[in-house]
């Protein structure tokens, strides 16, 4: 039975709800974890399911060092299968709909400020003048790209030469769901993409290329964990350990300490909803500062 329905269940998920292969992933992997625990507590039948033993497996995933963020997570994944076996006569009703999901502690992403930003950009610019080899120009053309779109490192590793329109200066992404989006790039990162593209790239390429933009050393379209490492690399010029998906909470927070509207920050980093992006509304001093004195009238 388990097989027959964990099957069934990741084809609602791929042909039905679109989603991408990671989110199915994990949607899997929390119904094969549940499975595991009714087994465990001899649940013989599937409609003999109940909100207890969906309680008990959230107990159970507490006790072994589960997180509010993690068991929140859970619960969303848990909640989406009763619903789905619930309207396919798996279980009589949805009773998944009774589960409350716990606010997450909400912490404030790290970020760079402008100035090590800026040494970071810098001292991939050096790196790359005095050393042009092709993985240099490429790496410096994907540091500014990052910055620049506040893309995710898997939206970078996805690019195709048709993603490039120079006219606008823009990219279009293919981000989580398969959603395509268009996000601007600023004229320093289109100017390194675009050396890279024309310098290092065709040094790079082989029959194993295709149309991908980033290329690894053989010549293959770039893997995730090899741009994790380049920006891995590319911190330390300011001694921190952050990875791509910190530079993207960079990218937003300078979008808008610079006076970009919400909205417009949800639209470019891909966010489904703009209660993700608020986590980016943090504010510096100095920005506070400058706001209470252009717009109080006693300032």
């Amino acid at each position: 039975m388990s097989a027959e329905l964990i099957a069934s269940y990741e084809e609602h998920l791929a042909l039905v709800r679109n989603l991408a292969d990671n989110s199915i992933k994990g949607y899997v992997s929390d119904l094969e974890s549940f499975l595991r625990h009714i087994e465990t507590l001899g649940i013989g039948e599937f409609h003999e399911l109940s909100l207890s033993h969906i309680r008990s497996w959230l107990a159970d995933l507490t006790d072994k060092g589960a997180v509010r963020s993690t068991i929140a997570r859970r619960i969303v994944s848990i909640r989406a299968f009763t619903y789905w076996a619930a309207s396919q006569g798996w279980i009589k009703e949805d009773i998944g709909q009774a589960l409350a999901i716990p606010k997450a502690h909400q912490t404030l992403p790290d970020v760079l400020d402008l100035a090590d930003t800026t040494i970071v950009l810098d001292s991939m610019q050096q790196r790359a003048g005095e050393d042009p080899t092709p993985i240099n120009i490429r790496d410096l053309a994907m540091i500014e790209v990052l910055y620049a779109s506040g893309i995710r490192v898997s939206e970078l590793c996805g690019l195709d030469a048709i993603s490039i329109d120079t006219s606008r200066n823009t990219l279009q992404v293919l981000g989580k769901g398969n959603k395509e989006r268009t996000v601007p790039l600023g004229l320093p990162a289109m100017r390194a993409l675009q050396s890279y593209i024309s310098t290092a790239r065709p040094a790079l390429m082989n029959e194993k290329s295709g149309s991908a933009i980033f290329l690894g050393s053989r010549g293959k379209r770039i893997d995730q964990r090899t741009v994790r490492e380049v920006v891995y690399g590319a911190m330390a010029a300011v001694g921190s350990t952050m990875g791509p998906h910190g530079l993207r909470h960079t990218a937003a927070t300078h979008l808008l300490e610079g006076g970009a509207d919400l909205r417009t920050v949800q639209e470019i980093l891909g966010h489904s909803s703009l209660a993700t992006t608020q986590i980016y509304t943090h504010v510096s001093p100095e920005r506070l500062q400058k706001a209470y004195q252009q717009a109080h009238p006693r300032a």
